[in-house]
């Protein structure tokens, strides 16, 4: 364990007073996600990676508290040993990755349409804002005292509203049994199938379309998944594979062959029933619909415009020009509220500038 709030406090203070830009980073894992940050001579790299440690752990009560340094791999062996897990199932993508980095980034795993997403287990959060402010949200309840979750707004800022000290977390037990089946499916049926199966009383825990295939995970006991496991293979003709695991963990971390390209892969986060877009190109569809990955050489905007007109959004997710916005810009109200957050939280942009939108 390796506290180093102290030492944290003092650089972000100094960068609030000199106008300095902080590029806050844990493990480094993500940096590849969101906007590049801006060239500037005035910045400083801030690291959390030696901020370490699981300060509590009570697995009676299903909470972990744990300093952002802390790595995703020691936390999941810690609740391990308890048959317990993060039931957003997080990816890594390194070694390195840290649970600060996580949850700044919001990351969910293939669980996330049946489990929920990280912010969702949030409990509360430790943070220092732009002003060098030392800041505590929640702990183990859900919201402070003003009414705003200031605690879940972390998760998904990109540490443009703050660096994460400490961040609480809701754990749940493992289930005791996974069996994956997988069905020959054309995309329109996949995505029709998964959603009924998904709205009936199944143990459904993940589900993606790869291939000309539907992949469904069951996760609960050996009875019921069996049982399940046989009623939904007769439904829709399906059989199981043989490990499930290694082909759950080739999704969450993208290690899978479809990630391994050098064409830009676009992540479109549509309705779960919409109907395939046919936007030509290779497609893999996660979280029953909701979240699906294209290989694509389309303009972003073209797929941006098509995904707006469903109620959905896109981002350029991997192999597109540095120019390119990653997120997709906000509406105008959107972007007014953004702006608001970021001036209470760091009045001087100095934290992460550009990293979520390039105007913020």
């Amino acid at each position: 364990m390796n506290n180093l709030t102290n030492d944290l406090q003092a650089q972000i203070l100094a960068a609030y007073k000199n106008k300095t830009h902080c590029r806050i980073e844990g493990g480094n894992s993500k940096a590849f996600i969101g906007n590049a940050p801006p060239d500037s001579q005035a910045s400083i790299n801030i690291s959390t990676a030696e901020h370490t440690g699981i300060i509590s752990y009570d697995a009676s009560e299903l909470v972990i508290t744990a300093r952002s340094g802390t790595t995703l791999h020691e936390i999941k062996q810690a609740l391990a040993e308890n048959n317990q897990s993060l039931p957003f199932e997080p990816p890594s993508f390194a070694d390195s990755a840290t649970i600060g980095g996580t949850i700044a980034c919001n990351l969910s795993g293939p669980a996330r349409a049946y489990s929920g997403a990280a912010r969702d287990f949030v409990l509360g959060s430790r943070i220092i804002n732009g002003k060098g402010d030392d800041m505590q949200f929640g702990g183990q309840v859900m919201k402070n005292v003003a009414g705003y979750d200031a605690s879940r707004l972390m998760a998904g800022a990109y540490g443009t509203l703050g660096l994460i000290l400490e961040v609480s977390l809701k754990v749940l037990p493992l289930a005791q049994t996974e069996i994956t089946i997988k069905s020959q499916q054309h995309i329109n049926s996949a995505i029709k199938n998964i959603n009924a199966l998904s709205a009936q009383n199944w143990p459904i825990s993940a589900s993606v379309y790869l291939d000309g295939h539907l992949y469904i995970r069951l996760n609960s006991s050996e009875m019921n998944c069996l049982s399940a496991s046989q009623a939904i293979s007769q439904k829709i003709n399906a059989t199981e594979i043989a490990d499930s695991k290694a082909f759950w963990t080739s999704i969450t971390e993208q290690q899978h062959a479809f990630f391994d390209t050098s064409q830009s892969i676009a992540r479109l986060s549509l309705p779960a029933t919409a109907e395939d877009i046919e936007p030509g190109g290779e497609q893999l569809i996660e979280w029953g619909g909701a979240l699906r990955w294209l290989k694509t050489d389309l303009p972003i905007q073209q797929l941006r415009d098509t995904a707006r007109t469903l109620g959905g959004h896109v981002t350029a997710y991997k192999n597109y020009p540095q120019a390119t916005e990653y997120f997709q810009p906000l509406a105008p109200g959107m972007h007014s509220l953004h702006q608001r957050l970021n001036k209470a939280f760091d009045p001087a942009g100095i934290l992460n500038p550009g990293r979520l939108y390039k105007e913020l």
